[in-house]
């Protein structure tokens, strides 16, 4: 067994952000050389959640405003979007822009399983968001009085991190909180991480087939089976060596079914490849760049890495809005917040484009990133991070230029 890493190396366990303490916890201020997650103080205590932020916020003068991104008109009224600094680097108010992406709701929302902490009653994903299931196996981990059961709910000072993933991909455009990138997605939660933040292989290889519709022995069979399956995290319990032979035959099983899954690179500085799922075939390995294009030093790079997403680094985390965080925001860096902003970006190309494969989807995403500033993300080339930077707006172009996946 691996051990426990510290809080440094951490950056939020085995998940790959930082962690995020309960709604009511009292952060206290960190000095301003310290990582600005947040570690974690204590068990939470339920309570209510917080209102989303409606009142105006500023604009950092740093900060590009997406404002003036979308040439017909169609920016949210979000209080927090002019201060979403990674969605004009993703583009993503061009691509709401082109027809038919955000035109009408779709018939079949696309189903997106977020495996990662379990379900928080966010209200930015009201009545989108579904309690899926707990299979955090070892009861003293799970927190929760038992073992696997049907409520995929959050527990522990962890319990945030899954709520903040899900609303980078799917957070609402109501006028309140942050904008999403797909503000019409239905997510499933999966809970795989326990209260110490931490994904035994087991856990996962079962959260993995059940959230993409597949049999799972003792379990029901998933109702919302998803086609993307976001991973921000790595299983522990195992050298950082490769790709584990049961995550691969899982994977394997998902990516047969029409599931494309997506991970986060980890945020140690070193080699994806030695993680699962980043370092397994088949996955869209995610790693994180900051504003100006470049891999910040903890995330990880390599051969495994498919493409790049913003995530933030110390000092200029991405805005999200959760209801643990103080007026109900937080700032957090990883490649947590990398891989979502691709997830989000995939499901708006299967509602245009129903019918893609999981390669369809893996090479629109790639074919058509942004070039590396300078051509690539980091002085040396051995430290590569996949083939750029994720572009919404050409990924979908792209996609509604083609009858492939119709």
């Amino acid at each position: 067994m691996r051990a426990v890493p510290s809080a440094l190396t951490r950056l939020g366990l085995t998940l790959l952000l930082g962690s995020l303490p309960a709604s009511g916890l009292s952060i206290p201020a960190l000095p301003p050389d310290t990582l600005p997650e947040i570690l974690p103080v204590g068990t939470p205590t339920p309570r209510p959640a917080p209102p989303l932020i409606t009142s105006p916020a500023p604009t950092s003068p740093a900060t590009p405003s997406p404002a003036t991104a979308s040439p017909s008109g169609r920016v949210p009224t979000d209080p927090l979007f002019t201060r979403q600094w990674t969605l004009p680097v993703v583009r993503a108010a061009q691509a709401w822009a082109l027809p038919g992406v955000l035109a009408a709701a779709p018939a079949r929302p696309v189903t997106v399983a977020v495996l990662d902490t379990g379900f928080v009653n966010s209200p930015e994903l009201a009545g989108r968001a579904v309690n899926g299931f707990d299979f955090v196996s070892d009861p003293a981990r799970a927190g929760d009085g038992s073992g696997r059961d049907a409520d995929g709910s959050g527990v522990g000072p962890y319990a945030y991190h899954g709520e903040v993933v899900a609303n980078i991909i799917g957070a609402a455009h109501d006028g309140r909180g942050m904008a999403g990138l797909n503000p019409r997605v239905r997510v499933v939660h999966v809970r795989v991480a326990g209260t110490d933040g931490q994904i035994s292989v087991p856990d996962l290889v079962d959260g993995l087939k059940w959230a993409a519709g597949l049999t799972v022995p003792g379990v029901p069979v998933n109702p919302n089976p998803a086609r993307l399956l976001n991973l921000s995290l790595f299983a522990d319990f195992i050298p950082l060596t490769g790709c584990d032979p049961r995550v691969q035959a899982a994977v394997d099983a998902v990516t047969a079914r029409g599931a494309l899954v997506i991970a986060g690179a980890a945020n140690d500085g070193a080699d994806a490849g030695g993680y699962s799922p980043a370092g397994c075939r088949s996955v869209l390995t995610v790693t994180s760049v900051d504003a100006g294009g470049a891999r910040p030093e903890y995330a990880n790079w390599g051969r495994s890495v498919a493409l790049a997403a913003p995530g933030g680094e110390p000092g200029a985390g991405v805005l999200v809005s959760s209801v643990s965080g103080a007026g109900g925001v937080r700032d957090p860096h990883g490649t947590s917040l990398a891989a979502p902003h691709v997830t989000g970006v995939a499901s708006l190309l299967l509602t245009v484009r129903p019918n893609l494969t999981p390669a369809s989807l893996r090479r629109l995403l790639t074919t058509t990133a942004a070039p590396f500033p300078g051509g690539r993300c980091d002085p040396q080339p051995a430290r590569s991070c996949g083939a750029g930077t994720l572009n919404a707006e050409a990924a979908l172009k792209s996609a509604l230029s083609s009858s492939l996946g119709k």
